[in-house]
């Protein structure tokens, strides 16, 4: 063995045990991933008016806001639009456009609200919109700004304390593994760590764009 190999243990040079510690976290690790982008995915199409796929502009404007539609019909067409059904939604979005009207809030909006929207919105949940009166409403049908800088900066923390233990622990187990040469190893090794740096920051960029 080579003076720059002499502390190098491949996997096959591993005892059982820790082989299968790292077997098992990478196949949980990699159900999780999975799972995420389907979250992903489920939050965010749609955001453009096309739920069957999502687009970089899904993207922006979950992070910037739309410059046609209110938060309330932004919310509708992405991650809430399976809680309606579309006429329900059609009425909702008619209202929006004719200037939402309070006085035709409470006699066409205010049965679909308390019927499909309470149950969830009811202030149980401070991370979700509260729709228990025609001012909390209300509130939603002003132009969506996106993401506020306070949501992105806790959203940001726990991206970035959660992901780098994620990261740290599977470029660990890919220091096992046997690659030339070694400058390749380390860069998809520090790959990861970059791209969730440029991903989290790209967030906050979309509020100047």
């Amino acid at each position: 063995m080579s003076d720059n190999n002499r502390a190098f243990f491949h996997f096959s040079a591993l005892p059982m045990s820790t082989r299968m510690v790292y077997t098992m976290t990478l196949l949980v690790l990699g159900t999780g991933y999975l799972f995420a982008m389907l979250q992903v995915f489920f939050s965010h199409a749609g955001l453009d008016g096309n739920p069957k796929n999502i687009s970089a502009q899904d993207i922006r404007i979950a992070y910037h806001g739309s410059e046609t539609d209110t938060r309330l019909v932004s919310a509708l067409k992405g991650p809430m639009a399976g809680m309606l059904p579309e006429a329900e939604r059609a009425v909702i979005f008619k209202w929006v456009d004719e200037g939402a009207n309070p006085d035709a809030y409470e006699t066409r909006i205010k049965p679909i609200i308390e019927a499909r929207c309470v149950a969830c919105h009811d202030g149980s949940n401070p991370h979700v919109p509260l729709l228990t009166s025609k001012d909390e409403v209300m509130k939603l049908v002003a132009k969506d700004t996106g993401a506020t800088i306070p949501t992105l900066v806790r959203v940001s923390h726990i991206h970035l304390f959660g992901i780098t233990f994620i990261f740290f622990i599977v470029s660990s187990i890919f220091t096992h593994a046997y690659m030339k040469p070694l400058w390749l190893k380390c860069v998809i090794i520090v790959l990861p760590f970059l791209t969730i740096l440029t991903d989290i920051f790209s967030w906050y960029l979309t509020k100047w764009i």
